[in-house]
Parts: structure tokens; sequence; C-alpha cells
């Protein structure tokens, strides 16, 4: 490796990775710029490749399927949600179900005999038998019976049969040997492939070794015959279940060490071998494995290794640099990427400073060109270009001149016509990138690139429109960027306007970066006054002498500063929050040392507990300038009414230990904004966090008599809400505790009837059906049952899993959970800390004991560590308490029961939160119209609300409401007053007097 060059691209990629778009953009301009007279041949060129494309469009069958079915129509939206289940459900009434659902509404007869393509209309007239069997009237009802008497399920064969056409379309061979197979048709002559044996990502050991397996069985299989010229993709993903920056010193080690069997398997077959490109938080990673790799005396001479470089990412050009500074030649690979979407959600909900990526498809074709040309001027870099875009062809092509030395690439289904003449008339060399496995699992992709490369600015998707002129599906990116000044998006805000001009979002970390994580460990690891993980002493915290004399004290105190903060103006009380949201995230690392050390917390949760607390000072902020101003209501002439607000009092805010921070500040400043004052409680766990954000209360301006810290036990609790000069409880906490509070708060008769916010526990149920995609499901059901050891109030209690799926589901869960590592919640690789307290750790190992374990892991010998555990319920019903740690439950139920499984759910009496994992709109429309909780969550995990986007409370037996970080919590701590003034006594309504409308 030529060091220097290549320690360079690594620095230079750091500095890139969050820069701003039109910095980046600045040095991609020129050097993917044309000459006019480039340009001129550039564009006769690709007028041609156009011509070409437009001849083939009869014979290719997604551009067929693209006219036909365009993805902004509800047909093309129906059937690649169909596509992308169907062939992995294994019951027919599910399997109806989701016909139903798919095809019910859309006019599939509207499509029938359009198309030039056999294989479309014969797909068409399947979905349109489909349509009339799950649609009403007499004439489906006859077809109904005259199947019926034919005896065969008909409806599912003729849709099953559409859905294994697409898959046969994009899937080159079920096995690699059908491919190689296929390959050999006249149709691909002169085209060599690159084999990619796809499946989602290893979720655990068992899948990263059958997709091993795999990819050994493929590489002895291709090289076979070498003179073929074909090849093996491989993604590193599917080789290790926690492929992930905070895994780094176990994943990278194994990765290379797989890597570097298929290399050395691949070297001795005399065939290529090329690692893909995944998410960018990989990307350092990825180099790192591929360096090693490449690095290998035992690898000297064989010239087939390379890797993919993605055009959308800021990083791209150094990466290609990285590669062209290793001592070996390097097949590199350009695409232009395949993760957008992803990536651009994950950097707004991290709150991270700027995007990976590039915001605008224009602005990844600059990057593509001035990408393709380094490498085109690299020495040891072999080029291949995949894109399916006719000018980004003719461009390379003019740049190459006479070369012939690098290679096109296309999707296997994609591009047809594209090169066909290209490789049969004038010599360039065109390689199919080939995905090779069962239309069940690949279905799923099939749909990902259908999405990626029908996209409304996408060059396949603009060829498919007839509507548009040459002029326009060919216009020069480099002019389009130019034009715009490099700017984002204006649809894609940074992350931190993400909620608009009114609030900031939170600030992140990027964990993801290993050098960010390094110095976050780092800070978050210093000596302070915390517990070990195996303690049970409760810090102490050094309070004002004032507060140590009591509870009635401090009440009395605060009421001697509720009028004067009563009085203050919203926009001040607003402008302290504001201050508060800013302190915090200046003290951050702070704040995240102090939840790991004293609350538990791993990395992500303190880092996700301060970001929240931000979030909530802010949106209350912004809710209170905009709700809680005077209200002009309406009223006949001459008479004036208004509804203002005004504070309550004292409000006790008493906080759980599982959210010490967010839980503890998010309720005591809505009431403080609200023109309350505040005693506010923390568990006894956890004084030392609420403590500090105390004291950043009042360096933002809240009068200390208007914030009262008030640490202690049950017993302060106790007397803290009898008193009967509180004028407000908002507790957090279990539903037993929420009891005595709300009988202590009408014990006294002579005291007001105040208000309680109880935001308490549930029994929170997953339902999951057979149309659902396992690998998604089974993340998301580790994520909300063992993240924060099972400590969250949403988290999953109970996973309520369709017969016919539950047992695969089960052992992928299993294997799940043996990648879970427990361990010191400051160590990054860390998934699972130990649990809050001896009493905690008592009760949950109490009740694991005689429980019926499905799956249970080894925990450390010392500390409060409960084991992940899995556990068999026969019935719902069986399941009547809330165990707040890192169990779950799984029970079963029959298809066709959804509505009956959901109401057994709701009968157990709480609310809080439920999720559902389903393909079938309908039954999430089911789900939501009959489940009884405070928050649904849809094909996905079930933790994690956002302030203001996901307000979160429950009902029943898990809640009082308002929801917190909605947009009506605030009302519930003020009261409203209202005064109507007849005007008519003072002179009647003046501005009747300037109307010309009668009058003496």
């Amino acid at each position: 490796m030529t060091f220097d060059v290549a320690s360079a691209a690594r620095k230079s990629m750091s500095a890139l990775h969050r820069a701003s778009e039109p910095d980046v953009l600045k040095s991609l301009l020129d050097r993917a710029a044309l000459t006019p007279e480039s340009r001129e041949r550039v564009m006769g060129h690709a007028l041609g490749l156009l011509a070409d494309l437009r001849a083939a469009q009869g014979k290719g069958w997604v551009n067929q399927f693209l006219q036909e079915y365009r993805l902004n129509s509800s047909e093309g939206v129906a059937l690649l949600s169909l596509a992308e289940a169907f062939l992995r459900v294994p019951d027919p009434e599910t399997a109806d179900l989701l016909i139903a659902d798919k095809l019910g509404d859309a006019d599939w007869r509207a499509h029938t005999g359009k198309s030039n393509s056999m294989l479309v209309n014969s797909a068409t007239w399947g979905l349109v038998v489909g349509r009339a069997l799950v649609g009403e009237g007499q004439a489906q009802s006859a077809l109904r019976r005259l199947i019926a008497r034919a005896g065969e399920p008909f409806v599912r064969q003729a849709v099953g049969a559409a859905m294994r056409m697409m898959g046969e379309i994009f899937v080159m061979g079920r096995t690699i040997d059908e491919a190689m197979k296929r390959m050999k048709k006249p149709e691909h002559k002169g085209f060599t492939a690159s084999f990619d044996m796809l499946g989602e990502a290893a979720r655990t050991h068992d899948d990263a070794q059958r997709y091993f397996r795999a990819y050994t069985d493929a590489v002895d299989a291709v090289g076979r015959d070498p003179a073929a010229g074909h090849s093996v993709s491989v993604k590193l993903s599917a080789l290790h279940p926690r492929y992930e920056v905070a895994r780094w010193d176990e994943c990278v080690p194994a990765l290379t060490e797989m890597l570097e069997a298929l290399a050395v398997q691949a070297a001795d077959k005399g065939i290529a071998l090329t690692v893909d490109a995944e998410e960018s938080e990989r990307l350092e990673m990825s180099l790192d494995i591929i360096g090693t790799v490449a690095a290998l005396p035992s690898l000297k001479g064989w010239d087939g290794f390379g890797m993919a470089v993605q055009a959308y990412g800021k990083r791209a050009r150094p990466v290609v640099a990285w590669a062209g500074a290793l001592d070996r030649i390097m097949n590199v690979r350009l695409v232009k990427g395949a993760y957008w979407d992803s990536e651009i959600k994950r950097a707004q909900v991290e709150g991270l400073s700027d995007y990976p990526l590039f915001t605008r498809k224009a602005a990844t074709d600059v990057s593509y060109l001035a990408v393709a040309r380094d490498m085109l001027d690299a020495l040891n870099i072999r080029p291949a270009f995949a894109s399916h875009n006719a000018l980004t062809v003719a461009t390379i092509m003019e740049w190459a001149g006479n070369a012939r030395d690098f290679e096109f690439q296309r999707l296997h289904g994609m591009g047809d016509g594209l090169y066909e003449r290209l490789v049969r008339e004038q010599g360039y060399h065109c390689r199919v990138y080939a995905p090779v496995g069962g239309h069940r699992d690949l279905l799923a992709y099939l749909v990902r690139r259908l999405l990626e490369n029908g996209a409304n600015s996408s060059f396949v998707h603009q060829l498919a429109d007839e509507r548009l002129t040459e002029a326009e599906i060919l216009a020069d990116p480099v002019a389009k960027i130019a034009a715009v000044g490099g700017a984002r998006h204006p649809s894609i805000p940074l992350p931190v306007d993400l909620f608009g001009a009114g609030r900031r979002n939170s600030a992140g970390l990027d964990l993801a970066d290993r050098a960010v994580l390094r110095e976050t460990v780092k800070s978050v690891s210093f000596s302070g006054e915390g517990r070990s993980p195996g303690s049970q002493a409760v810090s102490s915290v050094t309070l004002d002498p004032g507060l140590r004399r009591g509870t009635e004290e401090a009440i009395g105190r605060a009421m001697a500063a509720f009028p004067a903060w009563s009085a203050t103006p919203v926009a001040e009380r607003a402008a302290c929050l504001d201050r508060l949201a800013d302190l915090l995230e200046i003290h951050r690392d702070e704040l995240m040392a102090i939840c790991v050390q004293e609350a538990f917390k791993t990395i992500p949760d303190a880092l996700g507990e301060v970001r929240e607390a931000v979030d909530f000072c802010r949106y209350y902020a912004r809710a209170a300038r905009d709700g809680l101003q005077p209200v002009e209501l309406p009223g006949p002439t001459g008479e004036r009414n208004v509804l203002r607000y005004a504070g309550r009092g004292v409000w006790a805010t008493i906080a759980p230990w599982n959210f010490p921070l967010a839980i503890f500040l998010g309720q005591t400043v809505a009431a403080l904004v609200t023109g309350n004052t505040v005693v506010a409680k923390p568990a006894p766990q956890t004084p030392r966090i609420a403590a500090r954000a105390v004291e950043l209360a009042h360096e933002a301006g809240v009068p200390k008599d208007a914030l009262i810290l008030l640490p202690g036990g049950p017993e302060v609790g106790a007397a803290l809400t009898a008193d009967p000069r509180i004028a407000g409880v908002a507790f957090t906490g279990s539903t037993a505790t929420a009891r005595k509070i709300a009988r202590s708060l009408l014990e006294d008769d002579t005291r007001p009837i105040v208000p309680l916010i109880a935001e308490t526990g549930g029994i929170n149920a997953m339902i999951v059906d057979s149309t659902a995609l396992p690998e998604q499901v089974v993340a998301d059901v580790v994520t909300s049952a063992f993240r924060s050891a099972g400590q969250r109030c949403s988290a999953l209690r109970l996973l309520l899993l369709q017969e016919e799926i539950a047992e695969t589901t089960i052992t992928m869960l299993k294997g799940a959970m043996d990648t879970l590592r427990l361990g010191d919640p400051g160590d990054p690789a860390t998934d699972v800390g130990p649990v809050i307290d001896q009493a905690a750790y008592d009760k949950l190992m109490a009740y694991r004991a005689g429980a019926n374990v499905l799956k249970t892991l080894d925990a450390p010998a010392e500390g409060l560590f409960v084991p992940p555990t899995l556990i068999r319920l026969s019935r719902i019903e069986d399941l009547n308490a809330e165990w707040f740690g890192p169990i779950l439950h799984v029970v079963t139920w029959p298809s066709g029961k959804l509505a009956e499984t959901i109401r057994a759910v709701n009968a157990k009496g709480y609310g809080l939160t439920m999720g559902l994992h389903s393909r079938i709109a309908r039954a999430a429309e089911e789900t939501e119209a009959l489940s009884q909780v405070g928050n649904l969550y849809v094909n996905r995990s079930m933790i994690g609300a956002v302030v203001g986007s996901q307000p979160f409370g429950g009902e029943g037996l898990s809640g009082t409401g308002p929801k917190a970080g909605g947009p009506n919590y605030l009302h519930r701590f003020v009261v409203e007053r209202a005064v109507s003034v007849d005007t008519t006594s003072a002179g009647g309504n003046a501005t009747l007097l300037s109307l010309d409308e009668g009058g003496i």
C-alpha cells in the first residue's frame, strides 16, 4: 500500500463524511464537466443508446412493467406490495387476505392486453382473476361458484404464478448451477455475470454460516469454468449478524478471516471476487477488512479482488483514491447507491450534523462522473461502471476514447438494449449483476430494486415516461447542480431543522463513527460518584442546606415563589426552557456519564436520554408560546369574550429511575412553563442526574424557589402528594403507586380536587402475522424486548406469533438472542446492562426460575445482570403482570383470528403500547380500530417514541393522559379562565359606527 496516499485518503473521508453538500460538490463539478465539443459528441452517443433502449423496450420485462404499472399508481404499489410478501405466506387463509388487500381496490382489467410483453400480460390476467375472486357482485359470485366446483384454490394459483413470473425475471437462477446455465442463453451472448447469493443480512450466526457456505459453493461452481469470465459478489453483512461499529473488535477480525478464505478460494479457481458496498456507517469497517485481505502475501499476483463504491456517498472519491493506493490491481465497481432513503432517515432520527450522501439525484450523477474519471486515470484500478443511464455510459465512452480495459455493468432484468450493440459490435465488455436464490427469499430484493430504479428521478423511470423529451432525459447533471449552487434538495432539511423553524431537533452523536464512539467512551468512563453495576448503594447528592428541612418547607418555598413566577410572561418562561435545552447539549457528555454510571444505561441509551430531555424542553417552549396565549372567543356584538390560561400553583413531579433525566425534566419543565412552581422528586436510585438537571435549570434562569429538588424514597413521595397545598401531580411509575397517589389526593375532604397525570406500565404486545418479513420482525423484537435491559415502560412483554410461522420465527429469535452481549454499560459492545437494583434483580430471577423458559443466556457472575429470557405461555390470559426487565413471553394465535387476539390483549386492562407486523394494510386498519392503547407501532420497533412525533402515554391501567410530548399535554397543567365583558355599557361596539348599514 502507498501509505501516504492511503492515509491522506482516509483523512479526506473523515473530513467529507458530514461536510456540507455545496462544499463537497465544488470539487466535483469541474471534474465531471464536459467541454462543449465533448458534450456534443456525448449527446450523439447518448441519443444512439437511447434509441437502442427504446427499441428494446418490447423485450425488457422491467421496462414494460414500469410502463404498465407506474409506481405512483395504485396498481403499481399493490403489485409491488403483493410481490414482496406473497410467496412467504404459508397458510391459505392469510394468503387470501393479502390478495384481497392488495388486489381488491385496483383496476387490473384496464391493463389487460395493453403491454407488448407476453409476461406482463400473463401476469396481469392472473391478477384480473384474483381481483374477480376477491371483489363483490354477481359476476364474482358466479366465478367463485365455478372455482369451488373445480375444487382448486384457483385464486392463489393465479396470483402465485404472477408472483413467480416476476421473480424469474429478476432472479438469474434459484441455484448457482441454474444461473450459470441461463447465462449461456443467446440473449446473454458476449456478457459475463457477477453472481450474488442474495438474501437478507444475517440475523444469527447460523444465518451467517449458511450464507458463507452459499458463497463457497458459488465460488466452486463458477470456478469450474473460469474461462467463462464470471465472478462472485459478496455482501459482508450476510457473513456476520453484528456487522456494526460497536462490535468492531469482534466482527472485523471474523469477517476478515471469512473474506480471506473466499479470496484464497477464488484465487485458486482463477475467478474474480467483489465485495459489495453497504450502508455508509459500515464503510470504514469494510475498508479495514478489504485492505487486510488485499495485502495478504498468499494473494500476490491474483488480480481478481475487487470492491464496490457508491457514488451517492460524499466520500466516494477518497475511497477510490484509497483503493488505488493498495499495492495491487483492484477491481472497483462504481454504482449509484442502494440505501439512499434509509441513510437519509437515519441521519434525521439520530440528529446528525449533516447527511453522508447527496440529497439530489443530479448531485449523485455528478459524483458518479467525477469518480468515474478518477478511476479511468488510476494506474492500479480496473474500473467497472454499473449504470442504466445512457448519458453516463456515453460520457464514460468519451473519456475512455479507444480504451477497452474496463467494463460496464447492469442489473439482471434492467437496462436491456443499452449494452448489446456496445458488447457485440464495438468491443466493450459488460457484466450482469445476477441475483441467485429462491424466489421466496429474493422478492423483497426485487421490490427494493424496482423502487430504487423506478423512482421518478431515475433514468429507468424517465425512459418509461413518454411525456419526457430526449433533451429532458439527457439533461446535463453538472448544469443542474451548478444552477442551484450545489444546494441540498429543498424538501430534505438538515437533521437539526427536521421540525421546522419553530424547534431545533436535538443534536446527536454519530456512534457509528469509530472515532466519535471512542471519544464518547472516554467521556462516559470517568470515575465519578456513580455506583458499579453490581452495587446496591444509592449515590449521595449534595443539596442546598435549606432542602434538608423537609417536605413542608420545600412546598412552602414553592408556594411563596408561585405568584412572581406565574406572573412572568410566557415568552420569558419559554426562553428559560430553550436556554436549558442548550445547556443540556453543552453538558451532554457529563450527563451521559451520570446516566451510564448511576442508571446503568448503555451509551446509545444515555445519548437518547439527553436528546429526549432536550426535545422536551424545546417542544414545550414552543407549545407554550403558541398555545398559552389569550384566546378571543366569538359572541354577539357589544360583548368581548376571552379565555386565558394560568398556572395552578405548586406541582409535585415524581419521576422514575428508568428515564431519570428525560422524564424527570419533561414533567418538570411542562409544569414550569405553564406558570406553576415545582417540587421535583427523583427516584431514590437516580438522584445525581436529577440534581445536575436542576442545577442547569437554575442556571438557565428558573428561580431556585420555583424549582426545588426533593430527593428521597417512597415516604417522601407520600408526604409530598398528601400535602393539601399541592395543586397537581405528574407521576411516572408503577400502576400500584399511581393508585396510592390517586387515593391520597382524595382522602382529605377539604382539599381541592387536583389533577393527576400518571404514566404507568403495560403488558405490551406485538402481533405478528405470516405476511411479515421474519428478519425485520426478529430485529424489532430484540430491540423492543431487550434494549435497556427491558426496563422501559414501552418495552415488549408479549410476542404473539401466528401459528404457521411461530416455530421458524422463534428459532431465528433464539439465534438473534445469542448475539447479545451482557456487561458493563459503558462498553460500546454491551447490548444489555444490569437491572436497576437488588430488589428488581431478585424479583425477576425468582420469576424466571418457575417459568417455561425457551431460551436464555449466560450472565456475568458478578452484578445485577438478568439474562434476556424467552418464556413460552399457553394463552394470552396466562400473563397477568408486568415483568419489568429483559423477559419476553411468547404465545401463538390461529390465522383469521386477529380481532379476537386484539380483544384478548385489550382484556388485560393495560393500554400503553402495541405492535403489529403485517403486510396487510387492512390488518393495520383493523388493529388501529380495535386496539385500546396509547401508542400503536406498525412494522417497526415499539420503543423510542420521539417528542412531538409520537406523543407517549397510555390508557386504562397504563395511565391517565394526556400524552407526554403531545399537543394537549400543557393544558392539563393550567386552569382556564374565561372573561366576558359587556361593551355596550361603555358606548357599544364602536366598529359598527363605521358601517353604512342603517342607523338613525
